[in-house]
């Protein structure tokens, strides 16, 4: 029996050790970690170099607290970060995980609004489906029905867009007009709601757990920024799951030049070995806020050294492995491995990603867009046959948590051609097995 409980009744086995890409459970099986746990692990597990910086920083102090002592790990880290960032962007606010991450920025956004005499600025506008985190701040911006209808009640839910699913709204990718379409409904709703009230859009710039890695049409990027400025709406970018390299540069924004007013950064931040989040800001955001008496927001772990230690460490490790350039190379690779199981396998309907943000979708009908049966819960099927297999992945589902399953691929950053044959290998037979347990998908269509 467990005193544990978590998203259900289920239990798994128990994890041993992990070294690399791969995990061990208690009974000895061997499993290669295809997801990167949620998209996290970016740097591998146990990585020895990491380890010894968080045993250094261990010998001298675990906790300091933010208002009794400055420390030299969050200072350190601090530079490292912004090193990476856009021009501009020069301040750095600790937290402990992503959903503390996004609350943070849409607080700081809002503190600046009322500091600079745009009091009546207040509405954040995201994208439906999106995934910004579970507290209930970040559920507000969240486009997820399956999560956020619960705890409707008690929220108050923000205004949302449609996230540019070209795919499946049968337009064209590739074509600037598709990118103009999609964004031009921003322009749409920040006028509907009064552009007086609208504080900030706030995006993924690759798609998520919700969209499965959901790349933006042509143009896109580039003309919500161009909006952004038209109406003095801020834009925030959740580069919580596309940041630290993981879609082949640093931020998901560099892929489209897209300047970011405030970045959202976490899990692959410290890639696991500690809870770690932050956002980053530039002074004209920032000084605003502590001018008017301080940034009313904070959290008990905001800084903390350990954690601090252990994401300077990894930010090294991605430069010193060249792991950004390695997610690039493997990412182009991953894709193509993946669009030839799509033509192996015909329940893929989509294959889509960015760098080793990768996913595939499944349809019972490609050509209409008709996704299996919610009944079947395919998107847990899967991932299960495939970690019986003993290779872990992750699974959404592309139409508000209702229904249209995806899988997402994506592995930690070192991964190698070896490595991926596995993956490939892996998936191949469990698609194999998963299709012989479905019925005929003539009758499902």
């Amino acid at each position: 029996m467990s005193h544990l409980f978590y998203q259900g009744h289920g239990r798994k086995t128990v994890l041993d050790q992990a070294r690399g890409v791969y995990m061990w459970d208690t009974d000895g099986k061997r499993y290669l970690d295809g997801s990167s746990g949620a998209m996290v692990c970016n740097i591998g597990h146990s990585n020895a170099t990491v380890l010894a910086a968080m045993r250094e920083q261990m010998e001298r102090a675990t906790f300091g607290y933010r208002l009794h002592f400055e420390t030299e790990a969050s200072e350190r880290l601090a530079a490292k970060t912004v090193e990476k960032m856009p021009e501009g962007l020069s301040r750095v606010f600790f937290v402990s995980g992503g959903s503390e991450a996004i609350e943070s920025a849409m607080k700081l956004a809002r503190q600046y609004a009322v500091a600079v005499g745009q009091g009546s600025r207040w509405k954040v506008i995201s994208r439906s489906p999106s995934y910004h985190g579970c507290t209930l701040g970040a559920l507000a911006v969240t486009g997820y029905r399956s999560l956020t209808e619960p705890f409707a009640p008690m929220m108050r839910e923000l205004p949302k867009v449609p996230a540019p699913r070209a795919y499946l709204d049968g337009l064209d990718p590739s074509d600037p007009a598709t990118g103009k379409h999609y964004a031009d409904m921003l322009e749409a709703q920040i006028e509907a709601e009064g552009p007086e009230s609208v504080l900030a859009f706030l995006l993924e710039p690759v798609g998520g757990a919700s969209t499965g890695a959901l790349v933006p049409p042509e143009g896109y990027m580039q003309r919500i920024r161009e909006i952004c400025d038209r109406y003095g709406v801020l834009l925030i970018m959740d580069e919580v799951m596309t940041g630290a390299g993981r879609t082949g540069a640093f931020l998901g924004c560099e892929h489209w030049n897209t300047r970011p007013d405030i970045v959202v950064l976490s899990k692959g931040f410290a890639a696991g070995y500690a809870p770690l989040g932050g956002i980053v800001a530039p002074e004209w955001i920032v000084e605003p806020v502590l001018g008017q008496g301080g940034f009313a927001h904070g959290f008990t772990y905001a800084g903390n050294p350990l954690a601090c230690a252990a994401g300077a460490a990894v930010l090294d490790e991605i430069d010193r492995q060249g792991l950004v350039a390695n997610a690039a190379a493997m990412g182009e690779t991953l894709l193509a491995r993946l669009h030839a199981l799509a033509q192996k396998h015909e329940i893929i309907g989509d294959v889509r990603g960015k760098g080793l943000l990768t996913a595939f979708e499944f349809m019972a009908d490609p050509v209409r867009k008709t996704p299996l049966p919610k009944e079947l819960r395919a998107f847990d099927r899967f991932v299960q046959i495939a970690y019986d297999n003993g290779l872990i992945v992750y699974s959404r589902r592309t139409r508000d948590g209702v229904e249209g399953d995806h899988i997402l691929v994506c592995p930690p950053l070192i991964v190698t051609e070896t490595h991926l044959d596995e993956i490939v290998a892996g998936l191949d037979l469990s698609l194999t097995q998963f299709r012989a347990e479905l019925p005929a998908l003539g009758e499902v269509v």
